[in-house]
């Protein structure tokens, strides 16, 4: 089946295209118009004067978008979960919590619409300012560019699509090559709901085409990007005086004291460490134990770990289905083997069949390792000893990223101690830092990003402040 490209609510077919395969077995999924430089140049004219349209779409006008598309997306569930499924390669128990995720984003956006986005500032407050009052408002930036990988397809694009509605802003979503599909569904979708055509666009083919004209282009005024590191910082090389969001990688740790359940603990890391194949930037990858609990621990998360099935993600009894690419397993079965030439030692897994990577528990992992240092995104968890939490909170910092962490401990102290020393954007008590829900601020401080996401949050960035002032002349 061939899939057009959207540009400005039309459907767009182009002469190259290229194929979508499904990571588990390689059946090809459909063949995707690439989006040309006329293409992309003209979606940012188009976004430009649709904005016209948008800003000026009342409160309700925008919430009543917004929860249709949250009752469209209800009524189309279950093939937006096999598409997902087909695309990235999760589970379908997995597919079908993203889509429910992405029905909350909506909500908790369409909601938003009737909140002031504003306050009243005391000017008299200040020595000058006797006399006058006032107050500032939030008004909608402009045209937003939202690229997105392929890890979430659905419920990523709306944290970046439904806040950029609920203001009244323009849309150019940038989908992943892997997971096309779900975004050209998604754009369609948000068509139907009712929002002004030419205020969509998805545009399909190599980031290195789309991401950098349009994130340099005057026209555009947002751009709010996922991914990796590397790639984030280049696009902001070219988002000069832009309101600009990054969501990058990280390495995330755990931390488990030695008065943790030790039972609940084991379970939340081999889940946190193995949901949709580790292919999360939360996924839990490191785990720092004190002495006293660490072979207890290891023995049950390793447990676990083998207990879990792999396979076809559509079948409802998988609990880890495929990595994304031969490249990605190639690149963690090395990380593994150097690992392990340096001293560390696999408890169960680190092997591979086709697209299926096994659950891995690695123990005594060097420090500068890369499975340690660097973003895994692969089923696998690397458990070392400490002797205290001081030292813990010093190797989780011993990082380049800062996204979430996650502290097992019943002591107010130690989890107060963590949250204040960790250079995390959430620390997350008695749970694993894979832990995430889309009403709460996320996001990440050094390489892992900066800005936040969730709707309330996404906001601040696709909106400015305007302030009103008024002096009192019968007052002087």
């Amino acid at each position: 089946m061939d899939y057009p490209l959207i540009l400005g609510g039309k459907e767009i077919h182009t002469d190259e295209k290229f194929e979508v395969k499904s990571p588990y077995d390689g059946k090809v999924l459909g063949r995707i118009s690439i989006a040309n430089d006329e293409i992309v140049e003209k979606s940012a004219e188009i976004a430009h004067f649709a904005f016209e349209e948008t800003k000026s779409l009342c409160s309700r006008h925008r919430e009543d978008i917004l929860l249709r598309a949250k009752q469209l997306l209800s009524e189309r569930a279950d093939e937006f979960a096999k598409i997902i499924v087909s695309e990235v390669g999760k589970t379908i128990s997995e597919a079908r919590v993203e889509v429910d995720r992405a029905q909350e984003t909506l909500a908790l956006s369409a909601a938003l619409t009737r909140k002031p986005l504003g306050e009243v500032i005391p000017f008299d407050s200040a020595p000058n300012g006797a006399h006058k009052w006032g107050f500032y408002q939030r008004f909608p930036s402009g045209p937003v560019l939202a690229i997105t990988p392929f890890n979430f397809p659905l419920n990523l694009a709306m944290h970046k699509i439904a806040p950029a509605i609920a203001v009244g802003n323009p849309f150019i979503l940038k989908p992943a090559s892997q997971t096309p599909i779900t975004g050209l569904m998604l754009g369609k979708l948000i068509l139907d709901a009712g929002y002004p055509a030419e205020a969509v666009s998805v545009l399909t083919g190599s980031g290195e085409k789309i991401g950098p004209p349009l994130a340099g282009d005057p026209r555009i005024k947002v751009v709010t990007f996922t991914g990796s590191a590397k790639v984030g910082k280049e696009l902001a090389k070219y988002s000069a005086a832009k309101q600009i969001a990054l969501e990058l990688g990280s390495n995330s740790a755990a931390i488990v004291l030695s008065d943790a359940d030790i039972f609940w603990s084991a379970d939340r890391i081999s889940k946190g460490a193995t949901a949709l194949a580790g292919q999360v930037c939360i996924s839990t990858q490191r785990v720092y134990a004190e002495e006293p609990i660490f072979d207890s621990l290891v023995e049950h998360i390793a447990s676990a770990m083998r207990q879990m099935k792999l396979g076809d993600p559509m079948s409802e009894n998988t609990d880890v289905g495929p990595m994304i690419s031969q490249k990605d397993i190639s690149r963690i079965k090395q990380w593994l083997d150097e690992a392990v030439a340096n001293g560390a030692e696999i408890v169960c897994g680190g092997n591979f069949d086709g697209s299926l990577f096994e659950p891995t528990t690695i123990i005594n992992v060097p420090q500068d390792a890369k499975i340690i240092q660097d973003e895994a995104f692969a089923p696998i968890v690397a458990i070392n000893k400490v002797t205290e939490i001081n030292e813990a909170i010093d190797l989780v910092n011993d990082s380049v990223y800062g996204l979430n962490v996650g502290v097992f401990t019943r002591d107010i102290v130690s989890a107060r101690k963590a949250f204040e020393k960790i250079d995390v954007g959430s620390v997350i008590i008695n749970d694993v830092p894979t832990f995430r829900t889309d009403i709460m601020p996320y996001g990440g401080v050094k390489d892992s990003g900066l800005g936040r996401e969730g709707p309330r949050y996404a906001i601040e960035h696709m909106t400015f402040h305007k302030t009103f002032a008024v002096h009192h002349l019968n007052e002087e």
